[in-house]
């Protein structure tokens, strides 16, 4: 019987397909667990590759006209670059948060074109926002950052890679730029370099300018740390073992350095500048070292002065008494006449012994414990307010130049009154045309590791008595600077050591720099030949370098006489040099204060400052400018006759003052002659 055929089902028939998968998977065992593993990395490396499509390692935060900032996933780092070219201005590695954590493309802020946020979690806040510009061409972003736990210390690194940078603060072996300097993370307050040859000096600002044209400015009520890596970056830093302190700072893009300095570093301390007594800087000073131990010995000993001057042709100027001998005579003048006469003592100062020169004093805000001074305070019950203190009436006690001494607290109005109305009565006694006030910069709060006060954060203490001693008038000479810049004061320069290094001779220049930058244009350099490291200059060649640089700064300073150091030949240098500061420097100086007063442009300038792109004018630091006009170029290398010359300013013509050759700018001078008679200067 024929049976029908069987419709086809589709299936496999258990029994044979489990047989049959059976006798494939013993050979194919192997291959097919390879093929799997290589499925696997496959789609493995293809979710990685399209992260990392999607996730590029720069991303916009926030974008500008003229620039933009961005997140660097590698480094954990904000860049600040300019636009359309796309070149980088400002590399800034934070500290403080996880820097493998990038922040999202959309921010919490992403409803605000104007602003980024974001958080990374129980460690700090964000924020980065558009600030309105100073000028046209500039463009500005405020930065901050809010720890959100006690134990977050911030921190902000700024590279010197490929960035040259100015400005912020003074130092011992003062470079310019700063790249080359060195320092700890320490309290961003001014100081006595003698004292602490590792802090920082007597004039700085809380503002950075760098050569890609990018400013950044710090506020005066952040408090402050910073510290100085050479050659690889500056870092601000919040305090640390301070609860959830932010930091914040503003970063400014400009074209270029010049620029960048023209619209935000001529703001620092407003647009209202007064000039200091023009006065002086047709004056030298001569600094008085002779007997000290009574007020009769130091009469002798001004008069024995004023004669050599008088005999050598140098009667004009001021004699210039030190804290010491100012405190001599000033007890003298509370002797009563008939225990004077007892005691054969000379009667009161008589300013005419001295004339035609002129006499100024030095006081300070420290009175020692020992002093008359404080001890007739402490009879007066002034001790409560008049000087800094923990708990009141203690006063806080500090080392001022070896003794324990009482500061001037310059909170109190009444304290305040009282010193200046001291100040006012000795100058008139005294028949001093200048008062010098050492002893103005540090923070003695932050000296004991004490939290100072809101009105004494930071430099406060140094502003507040610049402020009230520009009160005293246009004759005053202040020993600091900081948000100082626009009183009519005068700042007297850190000493120097006598030698040919940059706590010497070099390192004058880049001071002069610093402080012009920064607004402290009337200044007084340290003597000629430098006051530290001996009490006369052993080498006659680095006191004439040093006499020709100085014959090109506001005011020429001499602690040794040009005829106890060296022969008549350099006696007769210096009468030529004080001859040419008072004929062609001082009125270079007048003409460009008042741009100054104007505009406030640094008189003293870079050379960058008329080649502003150009990356050799960034660290030339051994020649400057006196307005756009003038330039010098000294020697401050032992035993040379000759040095390199950068000539700025390309299309414009610099003639040698000395030989009236003429060369063009945007060039440099090669082994260009200058003996020991002659310090190269060109005018444009």
């Amino acid at each position: 019987r024929t049976m029908p055929l069987a419709r086809p089902t589709g299936q496999i028939p258990e029994a044979t397909w489990t047989l049959g998968f059976r006798e494939m998977t013993e050979p194919w065992k192997g291959a097919l667990g390879c093929l799997g593993v290589a499925v696997f990395f496959a789609m493995t490396i293809g979710i990685i590759s399209w992260q990392a499509l999607e996730q590029p390692p720069e991303e916009w935060v926030l974008r500008g006209r003229a620039g933009g900032v961005l997140w660097e996933r590698r480094r954990g780092a904000l860049l600040l670059r300019a636009l359309p070219a796309g070149r980088t201005a400002a590399v800034v590695a934070v500290g403080g948060v996880p820097a493998a954590e990038p922040p999202p493309p959309r921010d919490r802020c992403w409803h605000d074109g104007g602003q980024f946020c974001y958080a990374w979690e129980e460690d700090a806040e964000l924020r980065v926002s558009l600030e309105p510009p100073p000028a046209p061409g500039t463009e500005c972003y405020g930065v901050r950052w809010t720890p959100l736990r006690p134990d977050v210390a911030l921190k902000d690194c700024f590279s010197m890679a490929n960035v040259s940078w100015y400005g912020g603060a003074s130092v011992r072996a003062q470079h310019w730029p700063l790249n080359g300097a060195e320092s700890p993370a320490q309290p961003f307050v001014s100081g006595d370099l003698g004292e602490s040859p590792a802090g920082y000096g007597p004039v700085l600002e809380r503002y950075f300018l760098g050569s890609t044209g990018v400013t950044v400015t710090v506020a005066p009520d952040v408090p402050l740390f910073l510290s100085l890596e050479s050659n690889r970056h500056f870092c601000l830093e919040s305090p640390a073992g301070r609860a959830a302190v932010p930091l914040g700072y503003r970063l400014c893009l400009s074209p270029d350095v010049a620029a960048a300095h023209r619209h935000v570093g001529t703001q620092l301390a407003g647009t209202a500048r007064a000039m200091p007594d023009t006065a002086l800087l047709g004056s030298p000073i001569w600094r008085y070292h002779g007997p000290e131990g009574s007020a009769a010995k130091i009469t002798r000993g001004l008069r024995s002065l004023a004669k050599r001057l008088k005999r050598h042709r140098l009667q004009e100027g001021v004699l210039a008494l030190g804290e010491r001998c100012t405190a001599v005579l000033a007890a003298t003048d509370h002797v009563p006449p008939e225990r004077r006469k007892r005691q054969g003592s000379a009667g009161a100062w008589d300013p005419s012994l001295v004339a035609p020169l002129q006499l100024s004093i030095t006081l300070s805000p420290y009175a020692s414990i020992a002093s008359p001074l404080f001890l007739r305070s402490l009879r007066h019950r002034q001790t409560d307010g008049y000087w800094l203190s923990l708990q009141p009436p203690i006063p806080l006690l500090s080392t001022w130049k070896g003794q324990l001494c009482a500061r001037l607290n310059v909170t109190s109005e009444a304290a305040l009154g009282w010193f200046l109305a001291r100040a006012r009565r000795l100058r008139q006694a005294l028949g001093a045309a200048y008062v010098v006030f050492e002893g103005a910069e540090g923070n003695a709060l932050l000296d004991r590791a004490v939290p100072p006060p809101a009105e004494l954060v930071g430099d406060r203490y140094t502003a507040a008595l610049a402020a009230a001693l520009a009160t005293l008038g246009n004759t005053t000479i202040i020993s600091a600077g900081a948000r100082s810049s626009h009183l009519p004061l005068f700042v007297q320069m850190s000493p120097l050591r006598s030698d040919w290094s940059h706590a010497g001779l070099k390192g004058v220049i880049p001071s002069v720099l610093h402080y012009s930058l920064l607004g402290y244009n009337f200044f007084i350099p340290d003597a000629v030949g430098g006051s530290l490291a001996g009490d006369t200059p052993g080498d006659p060649e680095l006191y004439v370098r040093w006499l020709q640089l100085v014959t090109f700064l506001p005011v020429m300073a001499f602690g040794t006489p040009p005829w106890l150091c060296c022969d008549t030949w350099v006696l007769n240098l210096t009468r030529q040099c004080i001859r040419r500061h008072r004929d062609f420097v001082v009125p270079l100086i007048i003409k460009y204060s008042e741009e100054w007063l104007r505009l406030g442009y640094p008189i003293f300038r870079p050379a960058w400052w008329l080649s502003p792109t150009d990356p050799t004018a960034f660290t030339i630091e051994d020649e400057f400018l006196i307005g756009d006009e003038v330039l010098v170029a000294p020697i401050t290398e032992k035993g040379q006759t000759w040095r390199d010359i950068y000539l700025p300013g390309e299309g414009q013509l610099w003639q040698d003052t000395n030989s009236a050759r003429v060369f063009d700018g945007g060039t440099v001078l090669r082994n260009y002659s200058a003996s020991l008679a002659e310090v190269p200067v060109f005018v444009k």
